[in-house]
């Protein structure tokens, strides 16, 4: 969390990975898992050389973290750049002095900002590449009705999608509520009308509430929070679901030949959100616990225990491009390829559409009229 007081953390450090063939930078290849050497072709395994946290991922205790009462190796500070735009923090080069920002095209220069945080306990290694993630892009804008041309040629043709690492926060916990309700039972009445001067029998539906009560439990692992606000949630909300079954260990070596963005989201402010989907997973098993046809929820009572969490980072490639004089952003989950993306217009199309719409109707009530 920001707001870690001293001891102070370990300080920053730079992961580089030159090639012990060339000494040329090294980078991750999702399409083969390897570290490789653009420059000579040379191949190194990620699992050649130790992680910090080698036997597995752990989970931290959140109420150790609250009280800011972590091991000093749980923290670190690393080099970020804050952008004006957007207030996302992403790690550069040290060598980088102006760019722009990934998330919104917005020109940043490079400061020597720090950013304090909780060290990544995991991280989901990018499974798409650079290519096949452009080709879902692409694929996505050429689906859309109405999206200028313009975009999708310059989307296709533009510059390299970033690979960024999104930070998310996880959480455990374990739950036990008691509730009160009213189950209820559907039953029909047969009751007789009039229609038409006839006199004719319905079904009517009834339901017949009684009152519930009980207790229903459930251990939650692994609710996934963002924690980040340089993208709309509604964004990465969608790219869901991810499978973090094939999350590894954090290891730099995932990390090289792409970006990872600083946690903005506090603990704290992202377990509220955690809270709020645990409640909506309770109130349905609360509604099962009930039965009947109907039910009704009065009061649910729930008691939080054994809350552990992980600060993780997944994978996501970002095209962020000014077309126009307006920033498109459009973000594809690198695991699995979905896309998601700010939806663009071309009001020429859809001035056409309307015109061949009402020439359309015009053609259609002409054909009426003169068959009358």
């Amino acid at each position: 969390m920001s707001d870690i007081p001293p001891p102070a953390p370990a300080p920053a450090q730079e992961h580089r990975f030159p090639c012990d063939n060339c000494g040329s930078e090294m980078r991750f290849d999702p399409g083969r898992g390897l570290l490789i050497c653009d420059h000579c072709g040379n191949t190194e395994q990620v699992t050649g050389t130790a992680g910090p946290w080698d036997g597995g991922i752990k989970e931290l205790d959140f109420r150790r973290a609250l009280d800011n009462l972590l091991p000093l190796q749980e923290l670190e500070e690393t080099r970020v750049t804050t952008c004006p735009n957007c207030g996302a923090q992403v790690e550069f080069d040290p060598d980088v002095h102006a760019t722009e920002c990934p998330f919104c095209a917005t020109p940043v220069v490079a400061d020597t900002g720090t950013h304090r945080h909780i060290k990544p306990r995991g991280v989901l290694p990018f499974e798409l590449d650079e290519p096949r993630a452009r080709q879902a892009m692409t694929d996505w804008l050429g689906g859309l009705w109405f999206a200028p041309n313009g975009l999708t040629d310059y989307a296709r043709k533009g510059r390299r999608m970033q690979g960024i690492y999104v930070p998310y926060w996880t959480y455990d916990a374990d739950t036990k509520s008691s509730y009160r309700g009213e189950r209820g039972t559907v039953y029909y009445e047969t009751r007789t009308v009039m229609r038409d001067g006839k006199r004719q029998t319905q079904q009517v539906q009834k339901v017949r509430w009684r009152p519930a009560s009980g207790r229903v439990a459930r251990f939650f692992d692994d609710v996934l929070v963002l924690a980040s606000t340089s993208l709309p949630k509604r964004f990465t909300d969608a790219l869901q679901p991810w499978d973090l079954t094939r999350m590894e260990p954090y290891r730099p070596e995932f990390l090289a030949g792409f970006r990872a963005e600083g946690y903005t989201v506090d603990l704290d402010v992202g377990f509220t959100e955690a809270r709020g989907l645990m409640d909506q997973q309770i109130a349905r098993d609360v509604k099962f616990d009930i039965g009947g046809d109907r039910q009704r929820i009065h009061s649910v009572d729930t008691d939080v225990s054994a809350i552990t969490f992980k600060h993780v980072l997944l994978p996501v490639w970002l095209a962020a491009y000014k077309y126009r004089g307006k920033s498109y952003r459009f973000v594809v989950n690198g695991q699995t390829g979905r896309v998601q993306g700010e939806r663009p217009w071309s009001t020429w199309k859809i001035a056409l559409a309307v015109i061949v719409g009402l020439i359309v109707a015009a053609g259609v009530g002409y054909v009426v009229a003169m068959n009358q």
